[in-house]
């Protein structure tokens, strides 16, 4: 029998999935609507426009699910800010047809790319909002992304014919590290067929963490305390987080550097038994402004002998910039600046 779904042109077939997905019957008429070619489809697909020049077809591992790009993605919904940025940073606007999830203030540079992109949701979109969008790559920040609890799984995009890439901080590996941030920047370059431009992007990037990370080098390192939330007990950066990784470079430590995690629970009491030197304070939408935490913080009786606290040494970094993305690079020197500022004077 004659294979109708050859007639799809694939933003086609993506509808027909969606609606198989949503459980949406399909009159005859429908069908029919679908097997139609349509002008306004081509002129919207960046593909017609800009064809890509990559050695395809390119298979990617990613957390332990293989893809096979026979041409790079046209139509791609990132959730989660460090996402966007890093396609923006490599010169891939063309190809976003939707964000969600805004951490933070955008980097400047990428500010105006980054606002003339839908917004699909505040937090993370509904499994039918991202199917809306028609993309055929969903790529994810944070393991939320693809929530199976709430339908976003990888197999039910899979299911619906659409390809899925998560940030390989959630790929479960022991310890992340500004490596991570590079080699996540490359396997995009290849699935976008830029490994020329991914190339660059490593390279301005690691030259920025080794001009700060050469300028604290030879000094103490200074002991600092990650505060991301919390009142009866501090979250944390763990070990396991690129948090640890960005301090070490910018000339500190971090205290808690032995919890065997990335993010975790702490008391105060231990807080204060580790006596940090500066409090980095990640800041980022729905935690409290950084006013809201420093009154917290310094208000703390028990707190009141820890140096960081008795000196009001504080750093302030978007959570943002301390993700496997393009700012963790930024943040280097940032802390640095805050962890070692004779180094700057």
């Amino acid at each position: 029998m004659y294979d109708r779904s050859q007639l799809f042109t694939p933003a086609r077939r993506r509808r027909a999935l969606r609606a198989a997905a949503t459980a949406v019957a399909l009159s005859a008429a429908a069908l029919l609507t679908v097997g139609c070619g349509s002008s306004q489809d081509t002129a919207r697909d960046p593909k017609a426009a800009a064809p890509s020049a990559g050695n395809f077809p390119v298979t990617i591992d990613n957390c332990g699910v293989k893809t096979t790009y026979d041409e790079a993605p046209a139509r791609v919904v990132t959730i989660h800010q460090h996402p966007a940025e890093l396609m923006l940073s490599l010169g891939l606007k063309d190809r976003m047809v939707g964000t969600a999830f805004p951490d933070s203030a955008v980097l400047p540079d990428l500010k105006k790319d980054y606002d003339s992109i839908p917004e699909l949701a505040k937090k993370e979109p509904s499994f039918e909002t991202v199917l809306d969008a028609e993309p055929d790559l969903v790529y994810g920040g944070y393991g939320s992304a693809f929530d199976e609890k709430q339908g976003r799984s990888r197999k039910a995009f899979r299911d619906a014919g659409i390809n899925t890439h998560l940030n390989r901080e959630y790929c479960g590996k022991k310890r992340v590290t500004m490596e991570d941030t590079y080699e996540e920047i490359r396997t995009v370059g290849k699935i976008f067929g830029v490994s020329d431009r991914a190339d660059k992007l490593v390279s301005d990037l690691r030259a920025r963490v080794e001009k700060a990370s050469t300028a604290v080098k030879g000094k103490p390192p200074v002991p600092v305390f990650v505060y991301d939330s919390g009142d009866k007990t501090a979250f944390t950066a763990g070990g396991k987080s690129l948090g640890t990784e960005l301090i070490r470079l910018a000339g500190g430590t971090n205290v808690f550097a032995d919890l065997d995690d990335v993010f975790g629970d702490v008391s105060w009491e231990q807080v204060v038994d580790r006596k940090p030197e500066v409090i980095a304070i990640y800041d980022y939408e729905g935690a409290g402004s950084i006013e809201q935490k420093k009154k917290f913080l310094l208000g703390q009786s028990a707190l009141k002998d820890v140096p960081a606290i008795r000196n009001k040494r504080f750093v302030v970094l978007p959570l943002t910039a301390t993700l496997v993305g393009v700012r963790s690079a930024y943040a280097v020197e940032d802390m640095a600046r805050g962890i070692q500022p004779e180094s700057f004077r």
